[in-house]
C-alpha cells in the first residue's frame, strides 16, 4: 500500500513538473508582437445585430482618435491580443488535397504597425491590394509549411470553404511571420493566418480598435479616451484596457491552476511523508535486534544509517519505476503532442524523481540516526 502511495504521488507530481516545465517553455517563446505602449478598446452596439461594416463610421473613429496627443496610430481588428477570444478555420489548396486548420485575426492595414510585428519574408498587405482579384493574407511559419512545404509560400493560393461551395474564397499569401500568439505567452502555438479588414471592401465590420498611445501614457487617459469615442458614437459602449493589464489578467487565469494543483500535490506529498515516516518508525523498531546483531558483528553507526537510507531510496525508486513505465507511454503515443514531447519529458521525470526521492531521504534520516545511535549491547537486550 505505501509503494502505491508512493507511484500515485510520483504520478501527480511528474503531472505538475510537466505542465510547469511546459509554461517555463512556452513563456520564453516569441509571441510575434509588442504589447507595450498598446490600448484595445472593445465597441459595443446596443443590440446583437453585429457590427457592420460603415466606412464613414470608421473613418470617424480613425480621425477622431489620431487628433488626441497620447495616440500615434489607431488600428481595427475582429479581437483583441490576450482576449478569451478565438476564430479558427480550414484552409486548403485551391486544388484540394492539403490542408490544415489555423486560426484567424482580421485587422486593417495598420495593425502591424501598431503591434510592432516582424515580418519575416514578404510583405505587408496594404491600401495597394485594395480591389485585388485575391484577398492578401499573412501566415506565420507553421501554417506555411503544412500548406507549402518545401518551397516559399509568397505569392502561392490557398482557400478556405469546402471544396465546391459557393462561398470557398482564395486568398494569396503576401507575407509570413514567424510566430503569432494572440493568447500571450502561454498559448500553445498554433496555425495562424492573418486577413484583411478593408472598409470599402470587407463584408462585416470589426469590434476592436488598437491604439499605439505615446510612452508614459497613464490610465488617466482611459477618461479622454472614452469621451472621445462618444463624441463619434455616443449609442454605443467601449471597454477599454491597456494591453499590459489584459495581458497580466490573461497570465493570472492561466497560471492560477497550475498554483492550485500545486498546493493540492504539496499536501499530497505531505500526506506521503507522514506515512512514511511512520512507516519506517515501526519497520526500525522492530529491526532493533537485527540492528544489533550488525553492530556486534562490526557494523558501524555509519553502515546502519547508510543501510535505513538505501532501503529507503530503494522502496521509492522501485515504485517511482512502474509510474514511469505507466507514464512514458505519454510521449511514445504522442496523445499530448508537443505538450509532452521526449525533452519535456525527461526533465519533469528526472525533476519529480528528485522531489520524491528527497521526501524519501527527508523522512529517513532521523529513523536512520536513531537506529544508527543503538549500541550493541541495548539492541541484543531489546524485548
Amino acid at each position: 500500500m505505501l509503494s502505491l502511495e508512493i507511484g500515485l504521488t510520483f504520478v501527480v507530481v511528474f503531472a505538475i513538473a510537466a505542465a510547469a516545465c511546459r509554461y517555463y517553455q512556452l513563456y520564453h517563446l516569441p509571441i510575434g508582437f509588442d504589447y507595450t505602449d498598446v490600448w484595445s478598446v472593445q465597441m459595443e452596439q446596443p443590440n446583437d445585430e453585429g457590427m457592420k461594416n460603415d466606412a464613414l463610421t470608421y473613418d470617424k473613429f480613425k480621425r477622431s482618435l489620431e487628433a488626441l496627443p497620447q495616440v500615434q496610430q489607431v488600428a481595427f481588428a475582429n479581437s483583441s491580443p490576450y482576449e478569451h477570444s478565438t476564430w479558427r478555420t480550414t484552409y486548403s489548396l485551391p486544388e484540394g488535397g492539403r490542408e490544415a486548420d489555423s486560426d484567424l485575426m482580421t485587422v486593417s492595414d495598420e495593425f502591424f504597425a501598431v503591434m510592432d510585428m516582424p515580418l519575416t519574408e514578404g510583405r505587408w498587405f496594404s491600401s495597394a491590394d485594395e480591389g485585388a482579384a485575391r484577398e492578401p493574407v499573412v501566415i506565420n511559419r507553421r501554417l506555411a509549411e503544412a500548406l507549402f512545404p518545401g518551397k516559399s509560400a509568397i505569392g502561392q493560393i490557398l482557400s478556405d470553404g469546402e471544396q465546391g461551395s459557393k462561398d470557398r474564397q482564395q486568398y494569396t499569401v503576401a507575407g509570413v511571420v514567424e510566430d503569432l500568439r494572440n493568447h500571450g505567452e502561454y498559448m500553445v502555438p498554433t496555425n495562424f493566418l492573418i486577413a484583411r479588414f478593408s472598409t470599402q471592401t470587407s463584408k462585416r465590420g470589426v469590434t476592436t480598435i488598437l491604439l499605439k498611445v505615446k510612452p508614459g501614457t497613464e490610465r488617466v487617459f482611459e477618461s479622454t479616451l472614452s469621451n472621445q469615442l462618444k463624441l463619434v458614437r455616443n449609442d454605443w459602449s467601449y471597454r477599454i484596457s491597456p494591453l499590459s493589464d489584459l495581458r497580466r489578467s490573461r497570465l493570472h487565469d492561466t497560471v492560477v491552476p497550475l498554483i492550485v494543483f500545486s498546493v493540492i500535490a504539496g499536501f499530497l506529498l505531505l500526506m506521503v511523508a507522514f506515512g512514511l515516516f511512520g512507516v519506517l518508525w515501526q519497520n526500525t523498531t522492530q529491526r532493533i535486534p537485527e540492528i544489533g546483531l550488525r553492530r556486534a558483528i562490526g557494523a558501524t553507526a555509519g553502515d546502519i544509517y547508510r543501510q535505513i537510507i538505501a532501503e529507503q531510496l530503494l522502496l521509492t525508486t522501485l515504485a517511482m519505476l512502474v509510474g514511469l513505465v505507466l507514464l512514458v507511454q505519454l510521449p511514445i503515443t504522442g496523445v499530448l503532442g508537443e505538450n509532452l514531447s521526449w525533452p519535456l519529458f525527461f526533465v519533469a521525470a528526472g525533476v519529480s524523481m528528485a522531489i520524491m526521492a528527497l521526501v524519501s531521504v527527508l523522512c529517513a534520516l532521523y529513523p536512520a540516526w536513531r537506529a544508527s545511535r543503538l549500541s550493541p549491547t541495548q539492541a541484543l537486550h531489546y524485548e
